[in-house]
């Protein structure tokens, strides 16, 4: 057996122990081509340098034929079964030995908090974790492959990241003691370099209903690590209103289902149940569960835990088709008939927003959209109002369109003047109403207008008029616009 079927037995181990661990997964081989500036592995005859003030292991598995080798001042090659170096002049392979050096890549670029580059040993189809439980949590067991060289920075992080167990060059390390005696060495100084420090020793997690995985205080690292290749900044969400669940480094969309639990809930029944019952009628949604600190509640529900909630994360990578908001419902309605079998005491849920039909919106902010949606009524309204104007003047102009003039006769005094008035809300006009056919309103009146007072109904009227209300003040009466629009030329 070899030692990647010694690695994979042991972590089967492991899972048969509902033991969780996170595996290693970069490496600093000779032969892996991402170590290396041209994405490949040197060809033969290539000139090769390696970056001269670092520290590295570098495994070797195979016979490598090189023009010249530039070392590091601090290293070691570990050369498997049937490997090594051979000098070769560049002249023989003209394609490869002439053009420039092969240059091995920074090993010192590995990260710990990089939550790219561990697997999760319960990793399934459409399962995913958060982001802060992609690194290991407190109740993990740590494995480094014992067939790859690997070199890990711990960052300079106040308090040490605490684990289950680490598994490294073939020893199990779970007491303080052992590990800090192995760092120390040459061995893991090559391996695990930077001011942050590691301690295990933690218990497995005995909960049936799961453990906090206790990276909060570390998350502003991950996410830091995570989104340096993106400059530090989340890409945009592809939906509004989009949901950021706890323990992400970015907003997602699809919902969030909170679970509030007792003592019976078993968090890995619960997955099971997603996965075989619910996750293959819903396509395009992945699911992360797990349980998180819960704040404070006025009201929880009786035998709650007092601390801790389960948060079920619905992840859709299709937003268009809104499963993860149906998915959200139906669990919502499991509970309602089978909360209690289920150790679930209460459950909530929260939607992100529509998809996004442009992508050019995704970046939009609330505040942007709104001022851009303010922005295009205001210019169909004066569009509105630029066109109606031009209508009147050319009605006018045809000669189809008169005005009635009001300004015939100076008002008296004790009079109020005519004016222009609101045919919606009145105003104060002339003693009395003005009669007449152009006085009365509209002119054809629609047939839904009622008929201003003091006007006798029109023929065409579907209902009699009733009459006119009487004012308090007597000397107030109302005088009707007349809508230019609607206006009948004079015989």
């Amino acid at each position: 057996m070899g030692a990647l079927g010694r690695a994979l037995l042991w972590l089967q181990l492991l899972a048969l122990t509902r033991a969780a661990y996170k595996l290693w997964i970069p490496s600093t081989d000779f032969e892996a081509a991402a170590n290396w500036s041209q994405n490949r592995t040197p060809c033969a005859g290539a000139a090769v340098e390696f970056p001269a003030n670092k520290m590295v292991s570098v495994l070797v598995r195979e016979g490598h034929s090189i023009s010249d080798m530039l070392l590091p001042l601090d290293g070691e090659f570990v050369l498997a079964s049937g490997a090594g170096f051979s000098a070769q002049d560049a002249s023989r392979d003209q394609g490869c030995g002439t053009g420039a050096p092969a240059r091995f890549l920074d090993p010192d670029r590995f990260s710990w908090h990089d939550p790219r580059l561990w697997r999760s040993g319960d990793a399934a189809r459409d399962l995913f974790s958060v982001d802060a439980e992609r690194v290991p949590c407190r109740h993990d067991d740590v494995v480094f492959p014992s067939d790859a060289s690997f070199r890990v920075g711990l960052g300079a992080i106040s308090g040490p990241a605490r684990v289950r167990s680490v598994r490294a060059l073939g020893q199990t390390f779970t007491r303080d003691e052992d590990l800090g005696a192995f760092l120390a060495s040459r061995a893991g100084r090559l391996r695990f370099h930077g001011p942050g420090a590691l301690s295990v020793g933690s218990e497995a997690c005995a909960e049936r209903s799961g453990c906090v995985c206790g990276n909060a205080e570390r998350q502003p690292w991950i996410c830091a690590a995570l989104l340096q290749p993106l400059g530090g900044r989340c890409p945009p969400t592809a939906c509004r209103d989009a949901l950021r669940p706890q323990g992400q480094c970015c907003d997602l969309c699809g919902a969030i289902v909170s679970l509030t639990h007792g003592p019976t809930f078993d968090l890995e029944r619960y997955r099971a149940r997603l996965l075989q019952a619910f996750l293959p009628q819903y396509q395009g949604v992945q699911v992360a569960v797990s349980k998180v600190p819960r704040p404070a509640r006025p009201r929880d529900p009786a035998g709650a835990e007092e601390d801790t909630e389960i948060q079920v994360v619905l992840a859709e990578t299709r937003p268009e088709t809104g499963g993860a908001r149906r998915l959200a419902r139906a669990l919502l309605a499991d509970v309602a008939e089978h909360g209690e079998a289920l150790g679930v005491l209460s459950a909530t849920a929260r939607e992100s927003g529509a998809p996004v039909e442009d992508s050019s919106a995704a970046g939009l902010d609330g505040s942007g959209l709104r001022a851009e949606l303010a922005g295009g009524v205001t210019a169909a309204l004066l569009l509105l109002l630029l066109a109606l104007a031009a209508g009147a003047l050319l009605l006018r102009g045809a000669g189809r369109l008169r005005w009635s003039r009001r300004d015939r006769a100076a008002p008296g005094p004790g009079v109020a003047p005519l004016g222009f008035s609101n045919p919606a809300f009145g105003a104060a006009g002339s003693a009395e109403p003005v009669r007449g056919r152009r006085g009365c309103g509209f002119s054809p009146r629609p047939r839904w207008a009622p008929t201003p007072p003091g006007c006798a109904p029109s023929p065409d009227s579907p209902h009699p008029q009733p009459p006119a209300p009487k004012l308090e003040n007597s000397s107030t009466s109302r005088s009707y616009f007349v809508n230019p629009l609607f206006a009948e030329a004079e015989a």
